[in-house]
């Protein structure tokens, strides 16, 4: 029997990076995914063809995770569609860096609203439905500069950190329902993202990493998979550094 054989998982940025791999590795360790994305292109298609071939279903909601009663409408019809919740992955995130003094409102409220709002609406949506079923396991992205902060990245740092008290705070309310709530605190991960940088730039990222090397997807898909599994069940509130060493 598979980690999360008859499990329903919810992934939200669930398009590319790491939300991809994710969601493909839970489906090929048993779970039904549902895929939340901005849209649906080639590559969600691709991505839904690759999972359906676990032999799960798999069914992608078009849906902005910042719409408070968007995001409750598209749980809904996920609960309709599948049947049950139990795993709920908050993985949308976005970066608008930039010092404090330059830094304008709007991308302030942009990464706070998409990196963080997002994950209460996906929470208050689910919770409901896990309390019915005295189960589920919620799994939100953090990352090391939510720990240790990092200049240019005020606002991504702030959600982050704000990633970690909504998910210890939430685990003390939860836990007496049989849901449990963590926290993956990511570090240098080889993305799209971090494709665009130089190699100069990776090799003096790659020299602060006791591992010497960046961390991939699968790394952390792996330790989010685990986080969704009973191998787990006895953790709840706790934020696992996946870094290589880099935040200790």
């Amino acid at each position: 029997m598979k980690l999360l054989e008859g499990k329903t998982a919810i992934v939200t940025g669930a398009a590319r990076g790491i939300g991809r791999k994710i969601a493909s590795k839970l489906g090929s360790e048993g779970a039904n995914v549902a895929l939340i994305v901005r849209k649906i292109n080639e590559s969600v298609e691709e991505l839904e063809k690759e999972i359906t071939a676990y032999g799960v279903k798999c069914k992608s909601y078009v849906t902005d995770a910042t719409d408070y009663d968007g995001v409750h409408k598209a749980v809904e019809e996920i609960k309709n569609d599948f049947d049950r919740i139990d795993i709920l992955v908050n993985n949308a995130g976005i970066t608008q860096d930039g010092l404090m003094m330059r830094m304008s409102e709007e991308q302030w409220d942009n990464v706070i609203n998409v990196n963080l709002k997002s994950a209460f609406n996906f929470v208050h949506a689910v919770t409901p439905i896990m309390m019915r079923q005295r189960s589920g396991s919620i799994i939100n992205m953090s990352s090391v500069v939510g720990i240790s902060g990092n200049a240019g990245q005020s606002n991504y740092s702030a959600s982050k950190a704000g990633m970690i008290g909504f998910s210890k705070s939430l685990a003390k309310e939860l836990g007496s329902r049989g849901i449990r709530v963590n926290a993956i605190a990511p570090g240098f991960i080889e993305t799209d993202m971090t494709g665009a940088l130089s190699e100069e730039v990776k090799t003096e990222w790659a020299k602060q990493i006791p591992l010497r090397r960046a961390g991939s997807t699968d790394d952390v898909a792996n330790v989010t998979t685990f986080l969704a599994s009973e191998l787990s069940g006895y953790m709840t509130g706790q934020v696992l550094s996946v870094c290589g060493g880099m935040n200790m």
